[in-house]
């Protein structure tokens, strides 16, 4: 039987294409491989969104020409975000390289894959359902899924790659996203995470115009569902309707992941964020009336081109204000053919990068460890994720890691009294337990 190793980069959009391509393979007859060196078929599902993670792909493949050339007879497949419409400085630069695949473009892959296996072009054209493999979904991992509902984005931040890579923005249609919901809840997934770019945007180009309530709705009377997670948000897509539905439907957690990036107006004016901080402050004001608890997670970028000390400083008196549950931190690194790597120069040094950094990890660290320690010896409801000889870990409706002692299966919903605390995890024991409660 012909094999295949998956190689996956960056966000949980990736990780949803490596399970679809996965699965559309094993249809194909492949079988899945831990090592890429077992592998007849070798795919490297690409990030670009900063230089670390292409540097990374860029490594992995040195390494796999360098088997090629003593004897290897492995396909070698590059898909992704790395990959552009356009591929001639990619396949001069890797001449090796079999398939170039851009994000959801499967086909390519599949026909190379067919091919070496004598798979007739009828069998191909049935996985292959007019594009996209839309009716093949990937076996989950575990109780928990990714299930993406709109790909690309129309933003145009000056300072992202995506939309150059992704597309424009297009909604799957609402019946499409029920039936994986579907398959996903019969293969013993309790929670699934609806995925967008900008998750909010969905619906806003199919005829009907459905949006992310809709499928909150939809996904409620869908049996074996316990929960439901979305990302990422933007703020002016975020709806008074979303925001009451993630309120009044059960199921979906009161977790909100929205990126700031900038505490500045006139930062987030050239980064082209379409919002000033006021406009966000008013969404997250809405948010805590409905859902005094939410929890709200940002992301914030330093060292952008011409950041001052002051726009610098407008993001540290936000996050102090905003006191989120947790912010993802990341210095600016230009990205060929984004508006900011052509317009823009990248004039603040890394050592100021670095050091703007440092601060903005340490209100996260002392803003997590103030709410987390809120939870100390209260019972919260954890979904067990993982549990080996009877060590626990899971997740919070609020999206904190619980570690504990269980006897609980993967899959079960079960409460947990914690007991410590730190700013990135929680740590407990069944409730109403007694033994474990003094280990």
């Amino acid at each position: 039987m012909s094999t295949f190793h998956i190689w996956t980069l960056g966000c949980q959009m990736n990780q949803a294409d490596s399970l679809k391509l996965a699965a559309g393979l094993e249809r194909l007859g492949y079988r899945a491989v831990e090592e890429d060196d077992a592998a007849d078929v070798v795919v490297i599902n690409t990030c670009s969104v900063r230089q670390h993670a292409e540097d990374r792909a860029y490594s992995r493949l040195g390494m796999l020409n360098k088997r090629r050339t003593e004897g290897a007879q492995q396909k070698i497949v590059v898909m992704g975000c790395m990959v552009g419409p356009k591929t001639d400085a990619l396949r001069k630069r890797f001449p090796y390289v079999d398939v170039w695949a851009r994000p959801q473009e499967f086909d390519g892959i599949l026909s190379m894959a067919a091919e070496a296996r004598d798979v007739s072009d009828g069998e191909l054209g049935a996985l292959l359902d007019g594009g996209g493999m839309r009716n093949t979904y990937g076996l989950p991992t575990g109780p928990t899924a990714y299930v993406p509902v709109i790909h690309g984005c129309d933003k145009f931040c000056t300072y992202c790659i995506v939309p150059l890579r992704r597309g424009r923005e297009e909604s799957r249609p609402a019946a499409d996203i029920l039936d994986e919901v579907r398959f996903l809840a019969g293969h013993g997934v309790r929670e699934i995470t609806l995925l967008g770019q900008t998750v909010e945007a969905y619906g806003h180009d199919l005829p009907d115009r459905p949006d992310l309530a809709t499928l909150f709705e939809g996904i409620d009377a869908i049996d074996g569902i316990a929960r439901v997670r979305f990302l990422t948000s933007y703020p002016k897509d975020m709806t008074d309707r979303i925001i009451d539905a993630v309120a009044d439907q059960p199921k979906v957690c009161e977790y909100f992941n929205i990126p700031v990036q900038s505490g500045s107006d006139s930062m987030l004016e050239r980064m082209r964020r379409g919002y000033t901080v006021a406009e966000f402050e008013e969404r997250v004001e809405r948010i805590r009336s409905r859902m005094p608890g939410a929890a709200i997670v940002t992301d914030v970028i330093v060292g952008c081109p011409g950041e001052t000390d002051a726009e610098f400083q407008a993001t540290v008196d936000l996050l102090n204000r905003i006191q989120f549950d947790t912010v993802h931190v990341a210095a600016y690194s230009p990205r060929p053919g984004t508006f900011a790597s052509r317009n823009l120069a990248d004039d603040v040094p890394m050592t100021v990068k670095k050091e703007r950094l440092q601060v903005v990890e340490a209100i996260h660290r002392e803003s997590s460890d103030r709410i987390n320690r809120a939870l100390l010896n209260r019972t919260v409801e954890v979904l067990v994720e993982r549990n080996e000889e009877g060590r626990a870990s899971g997740r919070t409706r609020r999206g904190q890691i619980v570690h504990f002692d269980t006897r609980g299966s993967v899959g079960e919903l079960v409460d947990v009294t914690v007991s410590q605390v730190t700013a990135w995890s929680l740590q407990g024991h069944l409730a109403g337990d007694l033994t474990l409660a003094v280990l």
